[in-house]
């Protein structure tokens, strides 16, 4: 194998790839990017077995052939070249690949290339297409709310469902609930319903973001979902299990609903969620007329700030994670909230009060008086 390119598109895209190349894996393969030369172009790929990316390169192919190079290493070389113009030449004899960039050589040993997994190809048949900026605004409403807990593997997913003319996204860490339904305008061919790994998703979302008006292909395999964005393709595996039934979640009825202007709310939030530290938990106290915010941390401080709400009844005293709260307002990006409170012991729902669809269900923290 030998190829010729520019160092910046090279960098840039094994920025990309690197952050999927595994770091733990007993497999040394894993750990690299493998480098694909043939007559129809160039391609660099990483994969840690649960997620792979597969991302093209512009390069003259002088000659074919197929290599793996550890891809932290190759990414620190690259973004340390002194010179605009590379070449990186395969030595089979020394099991190494020179790079050259103006007067600097490199020579780095390869991994074997007969350990690394052949990447999944889409089924392009059964494949449906949709818009990705809808498609990953919607993954990111609902992605702060997959769990990180490893021991609970079906809740580090987000539920992907889609039928003809809606796409919904279902995340929950078992202490909060992200639900978002996003219309379609033109229907999709078929209906399909996974739990991709929500690192998967954010992988994605980083992709889309350098695309601009990029069209979305979708291919759901056997135990896999490949998504195939402007000549990227990125592979997941899909989570096994029973995702929890969000619909039994939510309330059917709450004795309060209480409309706050998003922003106002979140600022306030977010300023006494600053003396909410080591787990204090933030204190929503209603009164006529009145919410109060507020947060003691011993040995730290206090702090409490009030806002005018349509209240009504008896006095009602709830406390929830400063972070989660905080992220669940966040999510409304603007426009009005309603807050929708049963007791202080049920959990609690937020949602834009504009009908945009997205629900965020949170667990409170019992108070201690």
């Amino acid at each position: 194998m030998k190829i010729s390119l520019q160092r910046d598109p090279l960098l840039v895209q094994l920025q990309a790839v690197s952050r999927v190349a595994s770091t733990r894996s007993a497999i040394q393969a894993l750990s690299g990017v493998q480098i694909a030369a043939s007559k129809r172009g160039c391609e660099l790929r990483a994969t840690d077995i649960d997620v792979g990316l597969k991302l093209p390169l512009l390069a003259d192919v002088i000659r074919e052939g197929v290599v793996v190079l550890p891809a932290r290493l190759l990414l620190d070389v690259v973004r340390a070249l002194p010179h605009d113009q590379v070449s990186l030449e395969l030595r089979s004899a020394q099991h190494d690949v020179e790079l050259i960039s103006g007067n600097a050589t490199f020579h780095i040993r390869t991994l074997r290339a007969e350990d690394f997994p052949p990447f999944p190809e889409p089924d392009m048949e059964s494949a449906i297409s949709m818009p990705g900026d809808l498609f990953v605004s919607t993954a990111l409403k609902v992605a702060g709310s997959a769990s990180r807990d490893e021991t609970r593997p079906v809740l580090t997913g987000i539920l992907v469902s889609a039928t003809e003319r809606e796409l919904r996204m279902v995340a929950t860490d078992s202490y909060r609930l992200s639900v978002k339904e996003t219309p379609l305008e033109m229907p999709l061919s078929q209906a399909f319903e996974v739990n991709v790994p929500a690192r998967a998703l954010q992988e994605l979302a980083r992709l889309a973001a350098q695309v601009k008006d990029g069209q979305l292909t979708v291919s759901v395999r056997q135990n896999q979902v490949l998504f195939l964005l402007d000549g990227a393709v990125l592979s997941s595996r899909l989570i096994d299990g029973q995702f929890p039934n969000y619909r039994q979640l939510l309330p059917e009825a709450f004795e309060h609903e209480l409309r706050f202007s998003g922003p106002e709310l979140t600022e306030v939030v977010r300023r006494i969620s600053l003396l909410a530290q080591k787990n204090a938990p933030l204190r929503l106290s209603f009164t006529a007329g009145e919410l109060t915010v507020s947060a003691q941390t011993p040995d730290v401080g206090e702090a409490s700030e009030s806002l005018p709400v349509a209240f009504a009844g008896d006095p009602l005293e709830i406390g929830f994670n400063a972070e989660f709260l905080r992220a669940g307002l966040e999510a409304i990006e603007g426009g009005d909230v309603l807050l929708k409170l049963i007791s202080p012991l049920r959990p609690g729902l937020i949602e834009a009060a504009d009908e945009s669809r997205f629900l965020y269900l949170i667990m409170p923290i019992r108070l201690n008086v």
